[in-house]
């Protein structure tokens, strides 16, 4: 029988509509007989209580806003007739509800590239990155060259990456560019990389050297003002140097202990919180209890659940750490004149999200219940395996970009609108409803709606396991097939 409504805690007052409900229509739940006063669209609320002004919105178990005016039983609940309880900044306090995930090892593994760094890539490509936009042109004329004269033999793609950044910037904008340019060149999917630099630039060459540290034959540079004659040639020189050693890799079988995942969602409607971000989290745990990591990451879609994710720290030390990161975000948006609550997107509410408290309730469980073990600023590359949370904004492509950058070699994105974009490693889109999947398949990799069709969470996360193992040892996703790899730094201050 097909499913129509669901209520998701026992504690809920709403209840949420998994098919277009019309005015009228009579539903039962737990003996509780409600009639729909008005439509209910798919995604939507409706409400199994009448509401006072200011009563409280429970979904997940939790509150999610209060009510602007008096709300009929059966009624459309939306962001019309609630509003965030949401205010200013919070003081916190540590009160741990640690969870040691219960779930067996497994002898679990995919096929990867093993690097001399001692990681392992899931993709085997060369990266032509420009430290300055000025130079942004040479860097896709180079990479379109190589790629036509070796037909990428031996990779799987051959990839510029031009950006805005590099010079005219200051203090935290100038670092955060020269970081993520350090990350990727360390990046295990990278099989070699050639650094294009202009020469007059605020991101000189040699202090960029300095900060990635020691290099192999791998990473390979160049100033185009230095280069005496044509910074084409010379450019390819050094691309056929790379391209030598690289285009000879082969994928080797490793534990999944040595894979390392982004969380991440766009584009979320009322299912994402029901169906693709839970797969995610079931995932993760699978994921963390057999040696590997995941990281969370969209610091403005924790406000409203942040609590949760504090409580789950390892120690008083990072949930110390997990207050700044709150915090510190949220000065962010005061020290920009800027509503800390902004949110949720148009994009969300015509989805089913009402408030902020409910987008962050969906958004964070894609982490699953692990333990947090540490907490990253932006640009920071991982240290510890687990659960970690990372500082970046939720931006789309900045949020995977950093994600990327801090060491993972595969985005999974969950998104219950759709969106095509892909960053510099594999961004896999897992759709929140069948049909998005349906409609756009050259944008959706995994279909996690069939969770409020006819499967169990259990049953689809073994099937989501499989494709993930199949990705990570070279089954190309969508981006990859498309060919859309971009990259987007943050940016937070001055402009010169």
């Amino acid at each position: 029988m097909e499913t129509k409504f669901l209520k998701i805690n026992p504690a809920d007052n709403v209840a949420v509509a998994i098919v277009a409900l019309p005015a009228g229509e009579k539903v039962n739940i737990e003996g509780n007989e409600v009639t729909l006063t008005e439509e209910i669209p798919a995604g939507h609320k409706f409400a199994l209580a009448p509401f006072a002004e200011n009563d409280h919105v429970i979904k997940y178990g939790y509150a999610i806003g209060h009510a602007r005016q008096a709300i009929d039983k059966g009624a459309l609940v939306n962001e019309k007739n609630i509003k965030t309880n949401l205010d200013g900044l919070l003081e916190y306090s540590y009160e741990p509800q640690l969870e040691e995930l219960d779930l067996p090892k497994r002898n679990i593994t995919f096929k990867g590239y093993k690097r001399a760094s001692g990681e392992t890539g899931i993709r085997n490509e060369i990266w032509i990155i420009p430290t300055v936009g000025c130079v942004n042109g040479t860097a896709n004329e180079l990479a379109e060259a190589l790629r036509k004269e070796t037909n990428c033999e031996g990779l799987d793609a051959i990839v510029s990456f031009p950006h805005n950044y590099g010079c005219s910037q200051l203090g935290e904008d100038h670092e955060n560019t020269r970081k993520v340019i350090r990350d990727m060149v360390k990046h295990p999917n990278a099989g070699g990389v050639l650094l294009v630099g202009l020469g007059c630039e605020n991101n000189q060459m040699d202090a960029l050297l300095e900060l990635i540290g020691d290099i192999d034959g791998r990473v390979k540079y160049m100033v185009t003002q230095k280069v005496v004659g044509d910074e084409f040639d010379e450019g390819m020189k050094l691309l056929r140097e790379i391209y030598a050693v690289a285009s000879k890799d082969q994928r080797e079988e490793v534990p999944i202990s040595e894979l390392r995942v982004g969380l991440k969602c766009g584009g979320s409607d009322g299912f994402s919180g029901i169906t693709a971000n839970p797969l995610l989290g079931v995932f993760s745990d699978i994921l963390i209890a057999n040696g590997g990591t995941s990281i969370l990451t969209e610091v403005p879609e924790m406000f409203g659940a942040e609590t949760i994710l504090m409580n789950r720290c390892k120690d008083t030390q990072t949930f110390d750490k997990t207050v700044h990161l709150i915090n510190d975000f949220k000065e962010y948006f005061i020290a920009n004149k800027q509503p800390i609550y902004e949110n949720p997107s148009p994009g969300n509410k015509a989805g089913g999200i009402s408030t902020l408290e409910e987008k962050s309730l969906g958004c964070t469980q894609k982490c699953g219940k692990a333990v947090v073990q540490d907490v990253l600023m932006y640009g920071d590359r991982l240290k510890t395996k687990g659960l970690n949370l990372l500082s970046s904004p939720g931006n789309d492509l900045v949020a995977a970009t950093a994600l990327a950058s801090a060491g993972c070699q595969i985005v999974l994105f969950t998104t219950g609108r759709g969106t095509p974009f892909g960053t510099y490693v594999p961004t896999m889109k897992i759709s929140t409803n069948t049909p998005l999947a349906e409609n756009k398949p050259r944008w959706i990799d995994f279909n996690a709606g069939v969770i409020v069709q006819n499967q169990t969470i259990e049953e689809t996360a073994e099937q989501f396991l499989d494709y993930i193992l199949r990705v990570a040892s070279g089954e190309w996703v969508n981006n990859d097939k498309n060919n859309y790899r971009e990259i987007a730094i943050f940016k937070t201050g001055v402009t010169l």
